[in-house]
This record gives structure tokens, sequence and C-alpha cells, in this order.
């Protein structure tokens, strides 16, 4: 059987100018603890500051350079040493001096002639209270530290069920998955521009955007309830296509919904999903759908997609279609002004329209995307077999 190993000694730092005195404290001391003494101010900062620093340390008040309470001053000044416990040990006896000694944060305050039997009390109930406090701020270390891993981990969970989910549309849409990440940087440039002077400010935390960005990539989620033959039809539909067309909103709100139903709770991130799924074709006049809501009765959050989805459609190419130019896709903003989009939205994307060419350019669509598109536009229209 292996022989327990022995308890590691806790350092006690004496720190005297003279030598009598740390001779001394050292006999008196090096039986119950690994003992290290210095005879000025500047060395025991040193020490205190090292790698291995003391658990506790001795301090006399006068001394030649750095008087006691300076380095007491320094160490709890210091956010790497203010929390190794200080007894001043000193000739010093007037009340004031003590007081100012505590007032300066040391534990306790011994004047001399010591009393070793009393010495090594106090400096055992100092290294016990400091082997408590040690041990809650390690906890207290670990737990937030558990605490900011397990909310990356949900913030992740969270990332991924909104990806998936939207790439499952995205397969069944005439978009690329490039057009999702497009909207997302489009709605958060647009609120952080309106977060910086707006009537929306005060909406738009960076909280609130930071949900808002992770939401877009679900607006068109219902269109996974949609017909092949109509999703997927070029150009214009029919009026009773375009009926059927028009409930993707609602299946993409209903689908969150009952998402949440089956956890059994209203989950606070997917509270802009629903909303921009349900409304992001809503139109500032009130001649869109599914309600025909009108200006702020719309959820900001639709208004920011409503803009940004109508942006990409007009710059990004298609299988079925050439993309327009940058300015066009501007000027037919700059008409929606009132009518289709909310005014003050028109304003701050035309103040940060070149911010909206950087996202479009670093995101655009390769020949390989529109490739796979169109094989699976193919597939889902049954012109080619999966293999």
């Amino acid at each position: 059987m292996e022989p327990l190993q022995a308890e590691t000694k806790a350092t006690v730092l004496v720190v005297d100018d003279t030598p009598d005195n740390l001779s001394l404290m050292s006999d008196l001391l090096k039986d119950e603890y690994r003992v290290k003494v210095t005879n000025s101010g500047e060395k025991a900062l040193k020490i205190a500051g090292s790698a291995t620093p003391p658990d506790l340390i001795l301090l006399d008040i006068m001394m030649p350079g750095l008087d006691g309470y300076q380095v007491c001053a320094q160490l709890k000044a210091d956010a790497g040493t203010r929390h190794i416990p200080v007894i001043f040990l000193t000739a010093k006896d007037e009340i004031e001096d003590e007081k100012r000694g505590l007032d300066l944060g040391a534990v306790d305050y011994i004047t001399k002639p010591i009393s070793p039997p009393i010495v090594l009390a106090r400096v055992k109930t100092q290294l016990a209270l400091k082997a408590s406090a040690d041990f809650l701020r390690d906890q207290n270390a670990y737990l937030e530290s558990e605490v900011q891993r397990r909310t990356r981990e949900v913030a992740a969970i969270q990332d991924v069920t909104i990806m998936a989910m939207a790439s499952l549309a995205e397969t069944r849409d005439n978009e690329t998955g490039n057009h999702i990440r497009r909207t997302q940087h489009y709605i958060k440039a647009l609120a952080l521009q309106l977060q910086k002077d707006s009537p929306y400010a005060a909406q738009l935390d960076d909280h609130t955007i930071d949900m808002l960005f992770k939401s877009a990539p679900l607006h068109d989620i219902g269109k996974v309830g949609i017909p092949d033959r109509i999703l997927l039809k070029p150009g214009r539909y029919e009026p009773h296509e375009f009926e059927i067309m028009k409930s993707h909103p609602r299946l993409g709100r209903d689908a969150i919904i009952r998402a949440e139903q089956e956890l059994g709770m209203s989950v606070p991130f997917l509270a802009h999903a629903k909303d921009i799924a349900y409304a992001h074709q809503e139109k500032w006049d009130g001649s869109g759908y599914p309600e025909g809501l009108s200006g702020e009765a719309i959820p900001l959050s639709a208004r920011l997609m409503a803009l940004a989805d109508v942006y990409d459609a007009l710059i990004s190419r298609r299988v079925y279609k050439a993309p327009m130019s940058h300015d066009k896709a501007v000027d037919i903003i700059r008409e929606g002004r009132d009518t289709h989009f909310d005014p003050l939205l028109v304003d701050a994307f035309l103040a940060i329209e070149a911010r909206f060419i950087e996202i479009a350019d670093r995101y655009r669509d390769s020949d390989a995307d529109m490739a796979e598109k169109e094989r699976q536009i193919e597939i889902a229209s049954g012109d080619i077999g999966a293999a």
C-alpha cells in the first residue's frame, strides 16, 4: 500500500529589515510552514508577484525604502496579490497605527514584542480563512466557466437548429444557400444603421440584432409545404398558383409554433423567427399578405426582412433569370418607399448601400452553386434521378 502524500505546507513570507527579527520568526514558523524571508518592501512585492506567491505575509511597518503601509497598499491594489492576507507585525502600538493598517486591507495587527502562541494562532486562523476563500473563488470561477460553456453550447444548438431548418427549405427553392447568408447580413447591416440614430434604436439593442441575424434564415421555411410544381416554376404564377404560394408565410409560422408546442414551451430565440416567417411579405401600405398589415403593425423584424429579401431577389441570378444591377435595384427600392417598404428602412438602406454591395460580393453565387441548384431543381421536378 502506497504511503499517503504529505499535505503541502502553506508558505509564509516574513518581511522585516532587522535580521534578528527574521531569524526569530523563521524559527517560530518553520515546523508548521514553508518560510520565506526578506528585508525590504521592494523585494517583498517581487516575491508576492512571482509565480509562487506566499499564502500569507507577516509585514513590518518601519523599514527603509517602502514602509509596510506602502507595501500593503500596493499589494491590495494589484489583482494578482490582493487576496494574500497581510498581518502587520510591528512595534507601533498606537490605536491610530492599527486603524491605518486595517484600513489599508490588513487582516490583523500584532505588536512587538510578540507572544509566540498568539502569533501561531493568528497565522493559523488567517491561513484557514484564506483556504476557505480560495476554495470559494475556485468554485465560483469553475461555475462561471461552466455557465459560459453551456451558454456557448446552447447558442451552438440554436444556430445548428436554425441552419438545418433553413437548409431544408433551401433545397426545395430556386434560391441558393448564399441567399440565406446574404439576407442575414443585410438585416444586420440595416439594424446596426438604425441603432445609431432612428426612432427604432430602442428596439434594436445588440442582443435583439443578434437574434434577428440568427432568425433570418427561417424566413422562407414555409416553402417546404408548397408543391414543387408551383415552388419551382420559372416566371409568373397563375392566380390560383399564387394563392397557394401565398400560404407559405402561414406554413412557416405554424411549423415554428408546432416545434415550440412539442417542447412544451415558448422559445425566446424563435420569437423573431415567427414574426419574420409570417410577415415578411407584408407591405408598408397594407397591400401585402397574408394579413394585409400596414405600417408599424408589421413587426420591425419582418419589415427588415422584406427589404433585404427583395433586394437580394433583384440583384441575384437565378436558374431562370439574370441578375439586376445594384443601381437598378436601388431605384426599385427607392420607388417602394412608403408603399412596399418602411420609409425609415429605405433611408437606412440608402445610407449604407455600399455595405450591401460588399455583402452581395462576399456571398456571391458561383457557377458551381448555380449548377448544383439547377441539379436540385431537376431532381425535385423528376427530370433526372437522384444518382
